[in-house]
């Protein structure tokens, strides 16, 4: 049976990665994109309520597929392509390819992630996907497909998502996909914020990002580590 799609990403309209995950969503449905009009990345799940929100349609590179650009964030693009503009509720909703990982704790700060959450929230099928580098485009074609068939039968229980995680790396180096990843609680964050600059008593600080890369056995973080594609269960809160 052919499915209602919605697809959005935190990279914006623009990014050729939204593109190539709506051109490989065909083969199972009617495809709908709404995504913002610019980068918003780390937004997290946050979403518009004391503004207003605004769409527009814009030119799409998949023949067949609506498009849509969002004032807003990726949040709001699923609330208002599933309450809104869709003629029916989507039966899944799929978000990416995003550039960067959303791993271990940064799947906090994820904006992609957290408009698949969206998703949960409303009962909806959701999968996040997302690479190391866009550098590495071999792995990403030559498993998206098979991953996609997977997740979309696979059954996910109320509130939970499918997280997607491509490795950086050549398809030579890819040792396949690892399945059920757990989310990595190891220490991940080695950040810190250098100072710029103090005018009146205001100081101006930089984040300085920095990882730890050293993951458990069993983790999302170990799998991509060893450069293993990986694919696990987000759970949402409640």
């Amino acid at each position: 049976m052919l499915m209602n799609i919605l697809i959005t990403n935190d990279d914006g309209i623009a990014s050729p990665g939204l593109w190539k995950l709506a051109e490989a969503a065909q083969r199972y449905g009617k495809v709908w994109i709404v995504a913002p009009d610019g980068e918003r990345s780390a937004m997290s799940h946050s979403y518009t309520w004391r503004e207003s929100v605004k769409i527009w349609p814009v030119s799409s590179m998949v023949e067949g597929a609506e498009a849509y650009a969002c004032s807003g964030t990726p949040t709001d693009c699923v609330r208002v392509g599933a309450l809104k503009l869709l003629p029916d509720k989507p039966d899944v909703v799929m978000a990416g390819i995003n550039s960067g990982f959303n791993i271990s704790h940064d799947i906090q700060y994820s904006a992609t992630v957290g408009s698949v959450l969206e998703a949960a929230f409303w009962n909806i099928h959701a999968i996040a996907f997302s690479q190391g580098s866009v550098e590495y485009q071999d792995v990403v074609d030559q498993y998206l497909l098979n991953i996609m068939e997977e997740c979309l039968k696979r059954p996910l229980e109320k509130g939970q998502v499918w997280n997607v995680n491509f490795p950086r790396c050549e398809l030579s180096d890819c040792k396949g996909i690892r399945w059920d990843c757990r989310v990595s609680q190891d220490p991940f964050y080695v950040d810190t914020y250098e100072e710029e600059s103090e005018v009146d008593g205001k100081k101006s600080l930089r984040l300085v990002y920095g990882r730890n890369w050293n993951g458990s056995e069993g983790t999302d973080l170990r799998a991509i580590i060893e450069n293993y594609i990986s694919v696990g269960k987000v759970n949402n809160i409640g």
